[in-house]
Parts: C-alpha cells; sequence; structure tokens
C-alpha cells in the first residue's frame, strides 16, 4: 500500500494551496518520491535488523537470515533458531532480543500486523511494545506499509530542520514544538513528513 505517487502529488497539491510556503517550495524542488513498504512483521524485522548499522551491513545480514530460515520464512522459523545461529547471520545480542520480542508477539497475537487499530495513536501503542520499536519506527511503518496519510513523525532530526527552514525559525523545533507547528498540515502530515526530508535535501540556493 504505502503512500503513492498519486496520493502524494494530490495531498500536496492540496497542502500548497493552503499555505504559500509548501507552493512556492513544492515548484521550486517538486514532489518527492513515492515510499513503499510491504505490510507485515517482516518489514519491521527489516527495520530492527537495519537500526544503528550501514545499509550495506543491514543487507548482508538480511541477506544471510534468508539464506538460513528461506525467503518465506515465518516467525516461528525464527524462534527456532538458537542465539549462535542468529549471531552467524549478524544479530547481535540486543538484535535477537528485538527480534525475538517482535516475532513471539506476533505469535501470540498480541501485534497483528494484518489488524492493527484504525486509530493512528492506538497502533503506535501496540506496535511499541516491540522491544527496540519507538514511536518513530511504527510511525515509519504506517506510513510507507499501510500509506496512513495523517502521521507526523515529530521527533525526525531531519522533519525538525526542514520545518525550521521552511518556516524561518530562529532555532530547530524539539518534538513537542515541532508535532504543534505540523498540526496545520492536518490531514496531509504523512506527506508533508516527505516533503520537509525533501526540502531538508534541496536546500535553496
Amino acid at each position: 500500500m504505502g503512500l503513492s505517487e498519486t496520493i502524494l502529488k494530490a495531498e500536496l497539491d492540496a497542502l500548497a494551496a493552503k499555505d504559500a510556503r509548501v507552493g512556492e517550495e513544492l515548484a521550486r524542488i517538486g514532489y518527492p518520491e513515492p515510499r513503499v513498504r510491504a505490510t507485515g512483521y517482516k518489514t519491521m524485522l527489516r527495520t530492527i535488523v537495519g537500526q544503528q548499522v550501514s545499509v550495506a551491513a543491514a543487507t548482508s545480514m538480511w541477506g544471510k537470515l534468508e539464506a538460513e530460515l528461506g525467503e518465506d520464512f515465518t516467525t516461528s522459523c525464527l524462534l527456532k533458531r538458537d542465539f549462535d545461529t542468529l549471531r552467524a547471520c549478524g544479530l547481535s545480542r540486543q538484535k535477537q532480543g528485538y527480534a525475538r520480542s517482535l516475532c513471539e508477539l506476533v505469535e501470540a497475537g498480541v501485534v497483528d500486523f494484518d489488524a492493527l487499530p484504525d486509530g493512528d495513536e492506538e497502533a503506535i501503542a501496540e506496535l511499541t511494545q516491540i522491544k527496540g520499536i519507538g514511536r518513530w519506527s511504527a510511525e515509519i511503518y504506517l506510513m510507507f506499509a499501510e500509506g496512513r496519510t495523517d502521521i507526523w513523525p515529530a521527533g525526525d532530526l531531519a522533519v525538525q530542520e526542514g520545518v525550521k527552514r521552511l518556516l524561518d525559525l530562529g532555532e530547530r523545533p524539539k518534538e513537542k514544538e515541532c508535532r504543534q507547528l505540523g498540526d496545520p498540515w492536518s490531514p496531509h502530515r504523512s506527506s508533508m513528513a516527505l516533503f520537509t526530508w525533501h526540502f531538508y535535501a534541496n536546500p535553496a540556493l
């Protein structure tokens, strides 16, 4: 599902019509690329695998996991592997703890990726029961896998810096202030978050 190109364009056009600053910068830098991920526990597991390592290292670890477990592996497949087997795939003790937490909660039905709550805050609360998954990771999953359109990852430093530059603020807003500053862009805050990243990566000359 995710935030498709069609959704992004329609929502940013709507924001540009209401906010001249958005319209001006949209005309300058264009639309961000859509980001779409698959729904399900594997996307969250890849988030865990990728925490605090390079993209290349995360890709290598994921390849080793698939080689060990099979491309269509289930949560029970991972839970049956011992520490040394998963360590050989590159997973540290901490990452193994997080991965097992994810798989155990899915197995127990505590976290159901096929039926997350409709309310965004309730869905975030369910996802953050997984060890190692904080609010930001839950928000990113809901944006890019589920395609929820009004998620605002206000704790993201690039979002904060993008908001600072767009609104010409004296300093980068902290999470609480950034969350409040994002309120006028509801119900299109997911698209606006992508736009702030795009804007951050394309500063004015």
